[in-house]
């Protein structure tokens, strides 16, 4: 399954790193494959069309040691608001 979704992703002290609210287009990704970090693969699965969530995601299913492009630390815990648009 594709599946089209508007988030926020923000650290534990709230600073946001990365939100596709502002770009007016939700992020499309295959579900289940890793395309994505595997908090949000396992978390979008239980998730209907209009459903809004918040996923709070350790490192292990997040980035871990490594973190990414120096905006997440590592071992950080993520936060994401979720909103899932479309599935097809």
């Amino acid at each position: 399954k594709t599946v089209s979704v508007h988030y926020e992703g923000s650290l534990e002290n709230g600073k946001v790193f990365d939100s596709s609210y502002p770009r007016k287009k939700p992020i499309e990704f295959k579900l289940g494959i890793g395309q994505v970090i595997e908090g949000w693969d396992e978390g979008i699965a239980l998730l209907k069309v209009g459903d809004k969530a918040r996923f709070v995601i350790p490192s292990d299913l997040g980035y871990g040691p490594a973190g990414a492009g120096g905006a997440i630390p590592p071992n950080a815990t993520l936060i994401f608001d979720v909103e899932l648009m479309d599935v097809k």
